[in-house]
């Protein structure tokens, strides 16, 4: 699917209008992982599987921990890979564990090699409780391969309004629950010039993902 140069403008003018809308409040600090809290208020079901946008991102400069503990250069690290890109947190009790699972379902679909290729970033929006162990638990549930990141959440938090996702740090309520709120937005960044040219929002399913993995995959648009 491609949009035009103008319905894509105002497509991501919406977009931003939405960015806190992503999730809500979580479990406590012992929350267990999805299912756990009230239902993230979510107000950004698609419409339309992706838009292809007038000025790509580039990819943020950002230097964090993976999940394996190790330092990650998400530029360097990436650079010549198709990438998807989501800032959200694992103890989300509904839109990030869906939106995870949606795309591993459409990796799965690819053949081989062009998994092979995909690099699919998480990037916790909830530092303090997502620890590289919590983050590759709760990864690889969805898929082994998928890259989690950890650190300052200032850094964090940059790094996303350079993308134009909004997100700001989690509040613990009087009742002990932990409230994360962030943009549900998965940005497309394709291979040849490591920018990011389409942008999902919260609602596309595993088949539109599918659909569009393998053009993303050679730089195409949808």
């Amino acid at each position: 699917m491609r949009t035009t140069a103008k319905t894509a403008a105002v497509a991501l003018a919406a977009a931003c209008a939405l960015l806190l809308s992503g999730c809500g409040g979580s479990g406590g600090s012992d929350a267990s992982g999805p299912g756990s809290g009230p239902a993230a208020d979510v107000s950004t079901a698609a419409s339309q599987p992706g838009t292809l946008l007038d000025t790509p991102f580039n990819k943020p400069q950002l230097h964090l921990t993976d999940n394996q503990g190790k330092p990650f250069d998400l530029v360097k690290q990436t650079a010549g890979h198709p990438v998807l890109l989501f800032f959200g947190y694992t103890h989300c009790p509904d839109v990030c564990p869906t939106t995870m699972s949606d795309i591993a379902l459409a990796k799965s679909k690819l053949p081989a090699a062009d998994q092979a290729r995909l690099r699919v970033v998480f990037v916790t929006t909830d530092p303090d409780r997502d620890t590289p162990a919590r983050l590759t638990e709760w990864l690889g549930a969805m898929d082994k391969s998928f890259i989690g990141l950890t650190g300052d959440f200032t850094t964090i938090q940059n790094a996303a309004r350079s993308v134009g996702v909004g997100i700001t740090p989690p509040v613990k309520e009087k009742d002990g629950s932990i409230t994360v709120t962030h943009g549900a937005e998965v940005l497309a960044f394709w291979p040849k010039d490591d920018k990011a040219h389409v942008l999902y929002m919260s609602g596309t399913t595993a088949q539109q993902y599918a659909h569009d993995l393998p053009k993303l995959i050679r730089s195409e648009a949808p």
